[in-house]
């Protein structure tokens, strides 16, 4: 990898393990509660939305839509409702990680086909907005640091439910 490349790949890849040691031990239970009041979103669609997020920055630096088959194996970014989808009652935690290991890998393997020169092109996301690939690297570790910090609020919330 070159220098500038490696060097924001590492924030994302030091993030994506910080995330890794902030949810282990999490079980089915935890991973569906969704707070107090049953109204934020839980750990599991929170890992599902992380490595969707992550997903769709992967096919843009690459300038191409995602697969079909991969679509279907990871859902839309948002519901009907302009929400984060919930998952299935079954979906484990290990399917979940290693959905997100998978898009991990992608992502690595996209970082090292980069040159210092191609992060400062610019790509689209989010119908009209523009970015460059730099920007995108560095929001992909950024995005994921703003949603531990939910995750790290549910399992307090959860400790809490589970001493009452």
């Amino acid at each position: 990898m070159e220098q500038t490349v490696a060097l924001l790949y590492a924030t994302v890849a030091d993030t994506y393990k910080r995330l890794k040691g902030l949810v282990k031990g999490v079980e089915i239970e935890e991973l569906n509660y969704t707070g107090p009041t049953g109204d934020m979103n839980s750990i599991g669609q929170l890992l599902k939305h992380l490595a969707v997020v992550d997903l769709h920055w992967v096919y843009r630096f690459r300038g191409q839509p995602i697969p079909l088959e991969i679509k279907k194996r990871f859902g839309p970014l948002l519901d009907s409702y302009g929400k984060l989808p919930t998952i299935s009652k079954n979906t484990t935690f290990l399917e979940l990680m290693r959905n997100y290991e998978a898009v991990q890998k992608l992502f690595c393997f996209e970082c090292r086909n980069l040159s210092n020169k191609d992060i400062n092109k610019v790509v689209v996301y989010e119908k009209d907005k523009k970015a460059t690939i730099r920007w995108g690297i560095w929001h992909i570790a950024d995005h994921s640091r703003y949603h531990q910090a939910h995750i790290a609020l549910l399992r307090r919330y959860y400790k809490q439910h589970l001493e009452k």
